[in-house]
């Protein structure tokens, strides 16, 4: 819950009435779209009190701070973590998780000493989900689009002098398995002075299957070939393109061992077809000159804490419908629930689903309300004998008006602010 040893972010008590509510009283850790998605449907029980607890400063989670800064329209106890590639290599600067990378370019504050060397011309992105797609647009897309926007000055200024011309998209399966959206590969498509670069070969045989496919994923694979054959505009002067049947196997050293120079791929061959197909190596292998490689191949959640379940091999809290095992009274949603996958939505509707279990439990009698519990006033007496300062959501608003000031000042929506002291200065001034 707490950023350091001497204060807590972002308290938000009472989000309806704690301190007059004689109703139920509920304890949300983590502000971010999952935590306030809870929130809002659990306050639909009129007399209910929920009150939400984040570690940083500022709320919103995933919204601030995962969402592309160019996707404005989606800004709606997660995944923290980064899945591991485990080759050898991936610890060598130059390479990075797509959770830090994107925590760099939105401003999350553990990731403002990043600094992506972005002097190369080639980038390889491992995965094939939105995020690596959100990725890979942030790096082509001219800087004047990107202006507009709530992205860092830190990484504004970076990008403005980005060598980096070519961007490769790599995933372990085939065109029909890829894992993005239409509107994220449409936007890949008409991104201004960037052309597709596809390979023919991994294109082979997939006309023939589209008319047995479900209308979502017809339209994407039909989209994902016309770009492979167009190719795009000559005179674009940044390329992109998706390899499939590749899985990393090691990340190259430059001759003095000291940072990334390539990467070295695996060639599979797919078992199986459809959303089942497996990939398997088929023993040849493939050298790909790069200096910046991003691994997107998922978030992964960690343990909260010694005493709340948790499943180290799905890297979630085991429940059910919300219920944490073996737990009365303690329930979870978003990420941590069913693992870091969909989109907001997704999110919205599963914490959704969760605050309504929750709900059916109090009404069932399947929890002890009985008891008046103090609620958020034990806790900030907690906080108070542990030496820990807190951020209300009143404060947390000086912070929104620092930001948008200074935004404004820029030509932006806001310029987040990457310290957390700086952030506490102005929300305690």
């Amino acid at each position: 819950m707490s950023y350091n040893k001497k204060h807590v972010s972002v308290t938000l008590p009472g989000v309806r009435g704690l301190s007059s509510s004689s109703g139920p009283r509920v304890c949300i850790v983590g502000g971010g779209p999952a935590g306030f998605y809870t929130a809002q449907q659990l306050l639909k029980v009129g007399d209910a009190a929920v009150d939400v607890y984040e570690r940083l400063p500022v709320p919103f989670g995933l919204v601030r701070f995962g969402v592309a800064p160019d996707h404005p329209e989606v800004k709606s106890y997660g995944a923290e973590g980064n899945r591991s590639m485990g080759i050898p290599g991936e610890d060598l600067p130059g390479v990075f998780s797509a959770k830090d990378f994107v925590g760099w370019y939105n401003g999350l504050p553990s990731n403002k000493e990043l600094r992506p060397d972005l002097s190369c011309e080639t980038a390889v992105i491992l995965g094939q989900g939105n995020v690596a797609l959100d990725v890979a647009r942030i790096l082509l897309a001219p800087v004047e689009m990107l202006k507009e926007t709530d992205i860092t000055q830190n990484a504004l200024k970076a990008l403005a002098g980005s060598k980096v011309r070519r961007v490769l998209i790599v995933g372990r399966r085939g065109p029909l398995q890829i894992a993005c959206t239409i509107k994220e590969l449409r936007e890949m498509v008409n991104l201004p002075n960037s052309r597709a670069d596809m390979l023919p070969a991994d294109f082979e045989g997939i006309a023939e299957a589209l008319k047995d496919l479900p209308r979502p994923r017809k339209r994407l694979t039909e989209l994902m070939m016309k770009a492979a054959k167009e190719g795009g505009d000559d005179k674009a002067e940044k390329c992109w393109g998706f390899r499939f049947f590749r899985s990393p196997v090691e990340v190259i050293a430059g001759a003095d061992g000291k940072r990334a120079t390539g990467i070295r791929l695996a060639l599979n061959k797919l078992e199986g077809s459809g959303e089942s197909a497996r990939a398997e190596v088929t023993g040849q292998m493939e050298d790909v000159d790069c200096g910046l490689i991003i691994s997107s191949i998922g978030y992964k959640s960690i343990p909260i804490d010694p005493a709340v379940p948790f499943d180290p091999r799905r890297a979630i809290v085991p429940n059910e419908m919300g219920r944490v095992q073996d737990t009365a009274g303690l329930y979870c949603s978003g990420w941590v629930k069913r693992g870091p996958t969909g989109v907001i939505a997704t999110t919205m509707n599963d914490s959704f689903d969760t605050a309504r279990v929750l709900i059916q439990d109090m009404e069932a009698g399947k929890l002890d309300l009985s008891v008046n519990k103090p609620g958020a006033q034990a806790i900030t007496a907690l906080l108070q004998t542990r030496g820990v300062r807190t951020v209300l959501f009143s404060q947390w608003e000086k912070i929104n008006a620092e930001e948008e000031k200074r935004g404004k000042f820029l030509g932006k929506p806001r310029e987040k602010l990457l310290d957390v002291d700086e952030m506490l200065k102005i929300a305690w001034s």
